[in-house]
């Protein structure tokens, strides 16, 4: 269960409202998150029949998405997306699509037509022009997983550069200076991504610290742009919140 640290506030800078859900041990965290993920996929079943889901890559969210693969539901209603993906090639394991596959998404009955990757073996430009086409199928998702870079950054979406914010951006930016590699990405915008009727971040590490002091102190971090109007709960590990 999560602690009694659970508080909300707005962000004056993105007007996003945040939950805050501190967990004793990393753990506790992914059977959380795990649960939250079913709990979402069997609310956008029984309403819509189908579940919409964007993916994050990193090493906390790959350990929920193994704990997915052992949980036993109707798999064929889910429909994968990516929130951002390296420009490598299509097997190269440091790809977000690759690591969802090995530890998830290879050993469940989702249909391969509904896990939508990011072709950004194409080069950045190419695949955020498809991807955007892929989106446009998809209103709002049901639900958006994000990870929290030490930076404040979340998919591939970095601190002075554009976020795509603005009421007016597109759904994905190709990215071509990323300040750690591969310096060339696809993702999806904050306003995209903003667009889902439940967001959750996963976040472990003391590394992330200051990220979280920056965050709650209101400070223009990426992460505190996506604004859905459902607000934003961040799973975290309890320390975190003791600053």
């Amino acid at each position: 269960m999560s602690s009694k640290i659970n508080t909300s506030q707005l962000n004056n800078n993105s007007r996003q409202q945040c939950r805050w859900h501190g967990y004793p041990t990393i753990s506790s965290l992914e059977f959380a998150a795990t649960q939250a993920i079913l709990n979402a996929s069997q609310q956008a079943v029984s309403q819509n029949g189908e579940f919409h889901i964007v993916l994050a890559g990193g090493s906390t969210p790959r350990r929920v998405y193994e704990l997915l693969r052992t949980k036993v539901t109707d798999w064929s209603k889910w429909h994968i997306y990516f929130g951002d993906e390296r420009c490598l090639p299509a097997d190269h394991p440091e790809r977000n699509n690759r690591m969802a596959a090995e530890a998830w998404l290879d050993h469940v009955s989702i249909p391969a037509s509904q896990i939508h990757i990011i072709p950004t073996e194409q080069g950045a430009a190419a695949a955020a022009s498809t991807y955007a086409q892929t989106l446009s199928k998809v209103e709002v998702f049901d639900l958006v997983i994000l990870g929290l870079g030490e930076d404040g950054h979340t998919a591939s979406l970095f601190p002075d550069h554009d976020w795509g914010a603005s009421p007016n951006s597109l759904s994905t930016l190709a990215v071509f200076d990323a300040p750690k590699p591969p310096s060339e990405r696809v993702s999806l915008t904050a306003r995209r991504l903003s667009q889902t009727r439940q967001l959750i971040f996963l976040v472990s590490g003391s590394t992330k610290r200051q990220a979280i002091i920056d965050w709650r102190n209101g400070q223009a971090i990426p992460a505190a742009a996506i604004s859905p109007d459902n607000g934003v709960d961040v799973y975290l590990e309890e320390q975190l919140l003791q600053t």
